[in-house]
């Protein structure tokens, strides 16, 4: 097999942006755009190495964001030249290997998907050379020096091109180097038109996708921290649930519905369990008793490794008819209660340098009448997921969010009356996902567990 390389480049000044520091090194969502664009690499199984090209000026600065990061990937930080050609170049030429395969990326395009990157790799096994784009849905009009229209070319022909551009490595350095026996610029603008230009291969074009967005002006910030807010991932597979042997783990909420499900399969799975509720005396509103039952696990294991809070309630109505102490209770133990949780975790997570999830729901990126309070909370907690994880980045804990489809809870039942159970999650999918959602690596991140998963 190839080896994978990733070649992040980022060695722009980003004029157009009107920031003091270059684009690349602005903060979405918590991140640099850099560091978001780096751990799309690094999350994706294909990819062997990362190599990332900067601009001179600002290596040092680049340094310190990877000392603050524990990337596993990344083998080379090379300072870029004074333009995209020559920066793409010498991140070509480090890798020694002309076999391998190489994908060459931008920076500040922060939201790549893994689906994308998959097919790129998947393309180089038949093709020499890779692009990726997306059709062009306004109309392309080709004009003179004197901005009168010259030519208009058919629509259903014209591609809008994005990154990664993905090459065997041999011939891509070929062709740099073609472009280097030339004199003055070459007219070309990105990696795949120095192929065409010396006709060296035919280029294979990878779908991909909008919200693949490059940023260039300060509405793209706007547009990216938005798509950040709501953004989401799929569980991660293959994650055995046989790490948990021998783990700590305590659950809130743990009676009934999810809970229960969770308490159940990490113990099959070799965890120590601790969960607790009311029922036994545990009321996640009541930061004292969150606060007695950390420290009595405490006193008992030594550790604790994972904690997670399932505890929620559901209430319907207008807001305007809704009991006032209905809704204080609502807002308490759907939000209030996790930030206890969360609290009263931190010291014993920070020890172990573990991790914490807690629970929202689908309708977090959108208020629903009848349910604005229940809604509102679940948005409130995947705000909290993403600034919490900001927060304990240095203290090694992993924070998430687990965002599960309608499930077939006593909870659901009770509001909805009995559903068709084909068309609802079962606990125990759930468990499962959350279980692995806690042994994951990624910070910061909401995991759908839909139905059609299963």
């Amino acid at each position: 097999m190839s080896k994978v390389y990733g070649v992040i480049l980022a060695s722009g000044i980003g004029e157009r942006l009107g920031y003091q520091i270059p684009k690349q090194f602005v903060k979405v969502a918590g991140k640099t755009l850099v560091e978001h664009t780096i751990e799309v690499f690094e999350r994706n199984d294909q990819v062997d190495d990362i190599i990332l090209v900067v601009h001179p000026l600002y290596y040092h600065f680049m340094e310190e964001i990877l000392l603050k990061n524990k990337y596993t990937k990344v083998v080379r930080l090379l300072k870029g030249g004074e333009s995209r050609f020559e920066s793409s170049y010498i991140g070509i030429c480090s890798i020694e290997e002309d076999d391998a395969f190489v994908l060459i990326h931008d920076a500040v395009r922060p939201l790549l998907t893994q689906r994308i990157i998959d097919d790129c790799i998947k393309a180089l096994h038949t093709y020499d050379a890779v692009d990726v784009a997306v059709p062009a849905v306004d109309t392309i009009i080709q004009v003179t020096k004197e901005q009168t229209i010259e030519s208009i070319p058919p629509r259903k022909s014209m591609m809008r091109g994005q990154t990664p551009q993905a090459f065997k490595v041999e011939l891509i350095k070929r062709a740099h180097l073609l472009a280097h026996t030339e004199e003055g610029e070459v007219p070309v603008t990105d990696d795949c038109g120095l192929i065409l230009r010396y006709n060296l291969a035919d280029v294979f074009v990878v779908a991909g996708e909008e919200q693949n967005i490059k940023i260039t002006y300060p509405e793209d910030i706007f547009l990216a921290d938005k798509i950040f807010q709501t953004k989401s991932f799929e569980v991660p597979n293959g994650t055995p649930l046989t790490r948990l042997d021998n783990k700590v783990v305590v659950v809130f909420g743990a009676s009934r519905g999810i809970g229960e499900s969770i308490v159940h399969l990490a113990q099959e799975s070799g965890a120590r369990v601790y969960g607790f509720s009311r029922s036994n005396g545990v009321d996640i509103v009541q930061a004292e008793q969150v606060h007695s039952a950390l420290c009595d696990v405490y006193k008992k294991e030594g550790q604790i490794d994972y904690i997670i809070n399932t505890a929620g309630i559901l209430g319907m109505g207008k807001i305007e008819t809704r009991d006032i102490q209905e809704i204080q209770r609502e807002v308490e133990v759907n939000y209030m209660g996790s930030l206890y949780v969360v609290k009263e975790s931190i010291p014993y997570l920070r020890e172990s340098k573990g991790s914490l999830v807690l629970f929202t729901s689908s309708s977090y990126t959108r208020g629903r009448s009848l349910y604005t309070v229940y809604s509102s909370t679940k948005a409130a907690i995947v705000n909290l997921v993403q600034g919490l994880a900001e927060e304990l980045l240095h203290d090694e804990i992993r924070v998430n969010a687990v965002n599960p489809e309608r499930t077939a809870t006593p909870m659901r039942f009770e509001n909805f009356g009995r559903e068709m159970e084909d068309t609802l999650l079962r606990p125990e999918k759930v468990a499962a996902a959350t279980l692995k959602v806690l042994l994951s690596n990624l910070t910061g991140q909401v995991f759908n567990i839909r139905l059609d998963s299963e």
